[in-house]
């Protein structure tokens, strides 16, 4: 029987001890050729551009860097994810590894033990490597001629507890006894591609955000809900009833299953609870882990440690528990 790629030599590039045994000088020059690959880690300016940097290290011995054009101070992170991090750098390439490590996710109060740093510190830093991850989906645009696409739904959130005494139960399928939390997550996946979320209130609102990222002459495979239906107007269909089998003739959404499979054990297992104004960034997370599920721990952490220095500070999370930001 052949091997799992994840129990093979190739998907273990990178352990924890490596991260640990590099010095302060290592985890700096890892990040700055992170932050700036074109000049191979020397420092580009934030402000004017400029060339000119030289380090300037603060009393306590933290990196910085002074331009000569502008005489602006700057750091590694300044203006990126990680701006106005108050952990050494060592600390964040080890979060990245044990985010990337657990193919299903990381729980917040996990990683707060692992790191030794508060849950709110946990938590937040994981909400912001799932906006790095959600970097690589953004404007994408899956399928095309000759290529197949598949399209599904799944519901989380708005639990409602069943009443202890059999007199008093109410059937919760009903709209008038759901709390109106309960959200979809559309998954708009390529074979053997790559994969889009995103979350509706129901898959009815979802049309115009799967025409948009479905390219055209895609064959659009999906059941037979009647949400659907709106899709063969523009897209070629195959619709497999799943009463009847799971795959037929070619035709199925076993891929968009696997992307449900993912975020439903992670759900269970880490995380818990993932509904709410959150919801979006779970599914961006599990859609990254199948992306990219056959790429080597190592391969990972660069990748997402180099979109993490690409982008902007937090929207939603940048001084979140200081109150600067609701998110």
């Amino acid at each position: 029987m052949s091997q799992h790629f994840l129990q093979s030599p190739e998907a273990k590039t990178l352990s924890l001890a490596q991260v640990f045994r590099m010095s302060d000088a290592d985890a700096e020059t890892t990040f700055r050729k992170l932050r700036w690959p074109q000049t191979v880690g020397e420092p580009v300016c934030p402000h004017c551009s400029g060339l000119n940097a030289y380090e300037c290290r603060r009393p306590n011995g933290a990196l910085r860097f002074r331009c000569k054009a502008c005489r602006a101070d700057f750091t590694i992170t300044s203006g990126t994810l990680f701006a106005f991090h108050k952990l050494p750098l060592r600390g964040y390439l080890a979060a990245i590894a044990v985010f990337c490590n657990e193919v299903k996710g990381k729980s917040a109060l996990a990683l707060s033990r692992d790191l030794g740093t508060s849950y709110k510190a946990a938590w937040v830093l994981l909400h912001k490597l799932r906006e790095a991850m959600a970097e690589e989906m953004k404007g994408r645009v899956v399928g095309g001629a000759g290529k197949v696409a598949e399209v599904d739904g799944g519901y989380f959130g708005g639990y409602v507890k069943p009443a202890n005494l059999r007199e008093n139960r109410r059937d919760r399928r009903l709209a008038r006894n759901q709390t109106g939390k309960r959200k979809v997550v559309i998954i708009v996946r390529e074979r053997n591609g790559g994969s889009v979320p995103a979350v509706f209130r129901s898959e009815a609102q979802a049309m115009s955000f799967i025409r948009a990222r479905v390219a055209k002459g895609t064959v659009v495979n999906a059941d037979e809900a009647t949400s659907w239906d709106g899709l063969g107007g523009k897209f070629q269909m195959c619709r497999i009833n799943h009463e009847e089998a799971y795959s037929y003739d070619g035709c199925c959404t076993n891929w968009a299953e696997e992307f449900f499979s993912r975020i439903r054990r992670g759900e269970i297992g880490h995380n818990h609870h993932i509904a709410g104004p959150y919801l979006l960034r779970y599914a961006q997370e599990a859609s990254w882990r199948e992306d990219n599920r056959r790429m080597s721990n190592g391969e990972q952490v660069t990748r997402l440690a180099g979109f993490a220095m690409k982008r902007k500070p937090s929207p939603d999370f940048c001084g979140y528990w200081q109150r600067h930001l609701t998110a």
